[in-house]
């Protein structure tokens, strides 16, 4: 072969290399699990506005706009900071099992082809845009605590720092590759750790800092349109099937038994709220049943892909009694959690992962582990051991954000704007005209 008929073949094969290359990374792509996870993500993504009329119709009808403006603007928000520099903390490579680097900073490095690291037959772009609708629900989970008295401005930069600060260690922490959390092999599969105790815990620390309402338990304050809550706990609960099923990250079997043990929950957990309530108060309500079912969502997801249906029963029985008896007890101890974000999401995501713990089975789940009731008493050590430092880590560095920002721009609205209502005095608009 001449010099000339080799330098020929060498251009060819640098050519062809790289197109093999690529090639090869796309045939690892699944179309069914991408469009699943594509569609998961908008499920998600729907829980926000979904979360937006459940908390909306919860407050009196002067601050409805203003508590669903909470929801919305997260999504805006949160989605931004994920982009720009969230994902690369949450799911970057990782620094010492804390945080994730900056090396994906503005989804540098994030495109068609898989990470294998996290799932392995959808593209890495479909992997973060999943990851970024949890971002974006969680810190707007915690305005319940604070609905109907948190100036704006105060709300925009706690949830800014509060995502980067709380959510992106943590969920790097249990789901990032090199995690300490995941390395002890702590179980959360779909957020019960990450999204429900940083939260519920959160919650209740603005809770506590921010002090009760207005006349709290002095006069009245009913949710002002119930079918609005309704509505949105179904769309909550219908988006809950992406959030739960989805984190299987492929079609097939897991994200099946998880669509079922996620349903298997919520439904045993409204009836217990239900019955309950009956036994306790004499009737049975709608607002009971609601806020029932949505216990009992937020209480299986850690456990939604590692257990059957049976012990999704019984995790659903537990959601149901355990955040009833938190929820009727808030008065006695004094605090206004305003719409219960402590008390369901806090509490079921407490018991959600200790569920895990007792319940889990690799028969359903191989990556998992066996729980206490599988033979297995470690897990539910590594689980309360989890549930502990995130307790501890999502309280204090939301105490410490709370006070900073109250002393840089205050965190609540004069006693005036808060009887006139967060609709007119923080937006100058009413969700009614009559």
């Amino acid at each position: 072969m001449t010099m000339k008929s080799l330098l020929a073949v060498v251009m060819v094969l640098m050519f062809l290399l790289p197109v093999a290359a690529y090639a090869q990374a796309e045939a690892k792509i699944d179309t069914g699990d991408t469009a699943f996870v594509l569609v998961s993500a908008a499920l998600v993504m729907l829980m926000t506005p979904g979360l937006a009329m459940f908390y909306g119709g919860m407050v009196r009808k002067k601050n409805v706009l203003g508590t669903i403006m909470h929801s919305f603007v997260a999504i805006a928000l949160v989605s931004i900071q994920w982009i720009l520099v969230g994902y690369s903390l949450a799911f970057g490579p990782d620094w010492h099992g804390i945080i994730g680097d900056l090396s994906w900073l503005g989804l540098k490095g994030v495109g068609a082809s898989p990470n294998p690291d996290y799932a392995a037959t959808v593209p890495h772009m479909a992997f973060m845009i999943y990851q970024a609708m949890f971002a974006v629900i969680t810190p707007a989970l915690i305005s319940g605590a604070i609905a109907e008295r948190m100036k704006f401005s105060a709300y925009l930069l706690f949830i800014l720092l509060w995502t980067t600060l709380v959510y992106d260690p943590v969920a790097h922490w249990v789901w990032g590759t090199g995690g300490w959390m995941k390395g002890l092999g702590v179980l959360d599969f779909a957020g019960g750790i990450v999204v429900h105790i940083t939260s519920g815990i959160s919650a209740l620390a603005a809770a506590l800092l921010m002090g009760k309402r207005r006349n709290y338990l002095r006069e009245p304050m009913p949710p002002h349109n119930l079918p609005l809550t309704v509505i949105g706990t179904g769309l909550l609960w219908f988006g809950w099937f992406g959030f739960n099923a989805g984190s299987a990250l492929s079609s097939g079997g897991l994200s099946t038994m998880a669509f079922v043990s996620t349903h298997t929950a919520a439904v045993t957990a409204t009836m217990v709220w239900v019955i309950i309530e009956w036994v306790h108060r004499g009737k049975p309500t709608m607002f009971g049943a609601a806020t029932g079912s949505i216990a009992g969502l937020a209480t299986i997801t850690p456990a939604s892909g590692f257990v059957g249906p049976i012990p999704a029963l019984c995790i659903g029985l537990l959601a149901g009694a355990v955040c009833y008896i938190s929820l009727n007890i808030k008065g006695r101890l004094g605090y206004d959690d305003s719409l219960d974000a402590f008390g369901v999401h806090g509490v079921g995501g407490i018991v959600g992962t200790l569920g895990a713990g007792l319940f889990a089975e690799k028969l359903i789940n191989p990556s998992g582990a066996d729980g206490l009731f599988f033979g297995n008493p470690h897990q539910l050590y590594v689980q309360g051991m989890a549930i502990v430092v995130t307790i501890v880590y999502s309280f204090a560095v939301t105490f410490v954000l709370l006070k900073l920002i109250e002393l840089v721009v205050g965190l609540r609205v004069s006693e005036e704007d808060e009887v006139l209502g967060l609709d007119l005095s923080q937006h100058e608009e009413s969700g009614y005209t009559q």
